[in-house]
């Protein structure tokens, strides 16, 4: 049976879509089947990131409307074997949205161990749709005030309406900034939101050199970011892993 994780953010700029991304990837390395769908129809970016722009052909919504099936629209990844994408739209289809098209979608989805939805930021409308169907939500957030007040929020109305298993990622850390108290602590974004840490990822340049070449971080690099996805991704399996130190 698919775990179906909707990835969640408060804010725009939390690194959501990279996140995503490389957990996605993580867990195809691994060996899982992963079904990735970009639920932004705002930003649709993770085509870019995966370096899939010239692959994809079929959205979310030509899925859910039963257009096409999704062993037909989801597009295989050229290098990693096991991953695949389902991109968004252009525009929001809220007819399709609000008359039980993620069901059909998800029903369709069972072959794969994971169904990996990045989701808007905030409360967009595919937003509600895509948690109605998700079995966990991972909240992604970074240590500044506005990024966790957001994170707090959407927490609260996921854990009230939709998903009860939430876990918290802590994102783009960076230490020298903590140090100086220019931004808050780990201990200060579980605090503020009051999930369970599920992963740390430090801040890399690396992340966006991989995403600008369409390759991803975790099939060229062991360190970093790298690290930390294949970590959080090692966790969502069920393996005990100790928070990496940054």
């Amino acid at each position: 049976m698919a775990k179906f994780i909707i990835v969640a953010s408060g804010k725009g700029g939390t690194g959501k879509t990279s996140l995503s991304a490389g957990i996605s990837a993580a867990l195809a390395v691994m060996g899982r089947r992963v079904l990735v769908i970009d639920g932004d129809s705002g930003l649709r970016n993770l085509d870019i990131v995966l370096g899939m722009s010239d692959r994809v052909v079929f959205s979310f919504a030509d899925v859910a409307s039963g257009m096409v099936p999704l062993e037909e629209a989801a597009a295989p990844h050229p290098e990693l074997s096991g991953l695949y994408l389902l991109t968004a739209p252009s525009e929001p289809p809220l007819e399709i949205l609000s008359n039980g098209g993620m069901s059909r979608l998800a029903d369709q989805a069972e072959e794969f161990d994971y169904v990996i939805i990045d989701g808007p930021a905030g409360l967009a409308p595919e937003f509600r749709a895509f948690a109605s169907v998700a079995t966990q939500a991972i909240i992604v957030a970074n240590t500044d005030g506005a990024s966790l007040r957001g994170a707090e929020r959407i927490a609260r109305m996921l854990e009230d309406e939709y998903v009860p298993r939430m876990r918290l990622v802590v994102n783009r850390i960076r230490p020298k900034l903590i140090r100086q108290g220019a931004v808050g602590t780990v201990d200060d974004a579980i605090d503020s939101t009051g999930l369970q840490l599920l992963g740390i990822v430090p801040e890399d340049v690396n992340v966006t050199i991989c995403a600008g070449s369409g390759s991803p971080i975790v099939t060229s690099r062991y360190d970093g970011a790298a690290r930390a996805y294949t970590n959080i991704a090692r966790r969502l399996e069920g393996e005990k892993i100790p928070l990496m130190k940054i």
